[in-house]
This record gives structure tokens, C-alpha cells and sequence, in this order.
């Protein structure tokens, strides 16, 4: 869960972007577009495998293979 508490003489603009930032950083600004229409199995599943293929070859381009 996301807290924010004021700092001294700061405005509401700057904590309501402070929050937004945050919530960007904990991921809950895309989990809550994932979750927001329903997605059939089989996509959750291609979703993961190209997840997964992205991570491999970042892994395999970082380590200069």
C-alpha cells in the first residue's frame, strides 16, 4: 500500500504527483490495467512466453553472447 505524507509546505500538486510516481514504482498503475478486462488463458500464457524470451535475451545480449 502507497503512503503519502506532506513535507513541510508542500503542495497538493506535488504530493498527488509524488503518489503517482510512486504508484508507477510498485507497478499498481499496470496491474490495474492488466486486471481491468478479462484475459483468456491462452493470451496469459503467450504474454508469459514472450515475457519470458524478452528476459533470455536481455540476459544473453548482457552478457555478450
Amino acid at each position: 500500500m502507497v503512503k503519502v505524507r506532506p513535507r513541510g509546505n508542500e503542495s497538493i500538486q506535488q504530493m498527488l504527483k509524488r503518489f503517482k510516481r510512486l504508484c508507477q514504482r510498485e507497478g499498481l498503475i499496470r496491474d490495474i490495467k492488466r486486471h481491468s478486462y478479462y484475459e483468456k488463458p491462452s493470451e496469459r500464457k503467450r504474454r508469459q512466453m514472450r515475457k519470458s524470451i524478452r528476459k533470455v535475451e536481455k540476459d544473453r545480449e548482457q552478457n555478450g553472447r
